[in-house]
């Protein structure tokens, strides 16, 4: 049996990378993926724009100012969930227990692999090696004993590299780390914990139990604790079926009127319809998501009596939704479109008196087009021309 079974993989700037595949240009360069309208906001940033302070979650505007030669690409996430669903795919050639994180991390149980390969080491270096032969992308591997120290190890690989954790080191390198390094230490439990002098993991783990959980409670400080200690009894469990399935955009400029609106939801039923069938999916419930310029958000679902994947019905039910709403006639910051619900698109569904079979037709020959000719080749005459707008759906 190997001791350190676990691997967290980790692409490197994934929306990034993926976009120098696209322009292999921008190779090299400093590079953000984000919104570039005065409410931009950064979803992806290069290593070289990194140097110059660039992050995720930063506005575009301060970004800019900190690299003045940052490059803005707008986001494509249809080019994004397609290339994560190839790269879990190289991780299923693996082993099947793939616990995905996000588009673009995992952790992978490689223990049954041992009669495959010399060690796990080996096996992460294969990982990365296929990836990047086959998808032509950088990742970087953490190898420990447990999913905690496994990720904290990948982090310390990047960019594009290989971090292994022996169990007789793991104590040692964990116990070097900053306490913000821990799973669930955020700015007020920092905050707790420097009052009781702790700057460190290793000053956590001097500290008694019953001291923490004094400090930031029992739970919490049992949680503390053991991870400061290295102790992570959590497996890695196979990712099961999605719960839900959304898009969302934040507007430069608010939408004003309910035409425009209309509009805009009609494209999100487009985004979403495409989602879905991607997944193999039907959705029972249909939420519409609004957001005014004063930040008040309210949302409003409608279950419907059959499963639904189809633009046009989608696009019916959330103009339902938003000819409900009482504050329809104010501006709109942002608009979202989610479903949940979500059952096999192969399931039976019943039968509508409605005659909806020829329009199922004819969305089921528009999503082939897109598949072989991309999400832009064929769509609604309403839509033709609405400025495309980068999308500010957030990096997993």
């Amino acid at each position: 049996m190997w001791t350190e079974p676990i691997l967290h993989v980790d692409m490197d700037s994934f929306f990034v990378e993926v976009e120098r595949l696209h322009d292999p240009g921008l190779a090299g360069r400093p590079v953000a993926v984000g919104g570039a309208g005065p409410r931009g906001v950064i979803a992806s940033a290069s290593y070289e724009a990194r140097g110059y302070g660039v992050r995720s979650a930063q506005p575009t505007s301060t970004a800019r100012r900190l690299c003045n030669d940052l490059i803005v690409v707008p986001p494509n996430h249809q080019r994004y969930g397609d290339m994560s669903a190839d790269v879990f795919a190289v991780f299923r050639g693996f082993t099947p227990l793939v616990e995905g994180l996000s588009l673009d991390e995992a952790f992978l149980d490689a223990g049954g692999l041992r009669f495959h390969y010399e060690s796990p080491v080996a096996v992460g270096e294969a990982v990365r090696s296929r990836i990047r032969s086959e998808l032509g992308l950088p990742a970087s591997v953490g190898v420990a004993s447990v999913k905690f120290i496994a990720k904290l190890a990948s982090e310390a690989a990047k960019p594009d590299g290989l971090r292994h954790i022996p169990v007789e080191s793991q104590l040692e390198f964990l116990h070097a780390l900053p306490a913000s390094s821990i799973w669930g230490v955020g700015p007020a439990t920092l905050a707790a914990l420097a009052r009781l002098g702790v700057e460190s993991v290793g000053d956590l783990a001097k500290l008694p139990e019953s001291t923490l959980t004094s400090a930031v409670g029992p739970v919490a400080g049992r949680h503390l604790h053991d991870l400061a200690m290295g102790h992570d009894m959590r497996e890695v469990v196979p990712e099961s079926a999605a719960k839900s399935i959304s898009v969302e955009e934040t507007y430069d400029v608010d939408l004003e009127g309910a035409e425009v609106v209309e509009t805009a939801l009609l494209a999100h039923s487009q985004r979403l319809s495409h989602r879905l069938r991607r997944a193999g999916l039907r959705a029972r419930t249909i939420t519409l998501k609004i957001r005014f310029p004063d930040f008040t958000t309210v949302t409003r679902s409608q279950t419907v009596p059959s499963p639904v994947v189809g633009a046009r019905q989608l696009f019916r039910v959330a103009v339902d939704l938003f000819g409900g709403l009482e504050d329809r006639a104010r501006p709109v910051r942002l608009l979202g479109l989610g479903a949940t619900g979500l059952e096999d698109s192969a399931a039976p569904t019943q039968l509508e008196i409605e005659a909806g079979a020829e329009w199922e037709r004819v969305e089921d020959a528009v999503a082939g087009v897109r598949k072989r000719f991309g999400e832009e080749a064929v769509g609604p005459a309403r839509l033709l021309h609405v400025k495309k707008a980068p999308r500010s759906d957030p990096e997993p």
